[in-house]
């Protein structure tokens, strides 16, 4: 059976924010059937670090996550602002997070979070030899602890499921992945 795209008969915004538009699609299935109610979310593009210090420690960042309303483990990482790169967000992010700059990038995965209702991609970098340049420059709205983890040690947290944000899961395999072929 081939899979085939739906087609979009109109769309219509709701909501235009900053950090997130919610548009409601009128789209007709492949069978013929009409769903004149299919809600996406526009988000702007996220990327993500797996940061190695020049002592091959990970560097991860804790922070309360209010939808959720938890204390989150995660990796650093944000949004992509406006005609910025993902390899250029990515280390503007972790330089404001956490100080820290770095030898190497490169470009592990591209994902969709959530491609049923969400439009944007995650680009995930994996970056090595980084040491403490700056101090953090956090957003208004960034209260974030930075911290550092052996191989070892993320790996015991992954297993234990104490990483709680899918995004940074996969994100954290793909960096182990990768670390184990070099």
């Amino acid at each position: 059976m081939i899979v085939e795209k739906w087609q979009k008969l109109a769309s219509k915004y709701l909501v235009r924010e900053k950090w997130a538009t919610l548009r409601v699609d009128e789209v007709k299935l492949p069978n013929g059937t009409v769903k004149d109610d299919y809600f996406v979310l526009e988000y702007p593009n996220w990327a993500t670090a797996i940061a190695l210090t020049e002592e091959g420690k990970i560097i991860m960042v804790r922070q309360y996550r209010h939808a959720a309303d938890i204390v989150s483990l995660e990796v650093p990482g944000g949004v992509i602002d406006g005609d910025e790169g993902p390899e250029a967000g990515v280390k503007r992010e972790l330089l404001e997070e956490t100080g820290y700059t770095f030898k190497t990038c490169k470009l592990i995965a591209e994902l969709y979070p959530n491609p049923a209702t969400a439009n944007n991609r995650t680009f995930t970098y994996l970056l090595t030899g980084g040491i403490k340049t700056h101090e953090q420059h956090l957003d208004e709205h960034e209260i974030l602890n930075v911290e550092q983890y052996t191989i070892a040690e993320v790996r015991l947290l992954l297993k234990e499921n104490k990483i709680a944000q899918c995004i940074h899961v996969a994100a954290l395999y793909y960096g182990l992945a990768e670390l184990e072929q070099m």
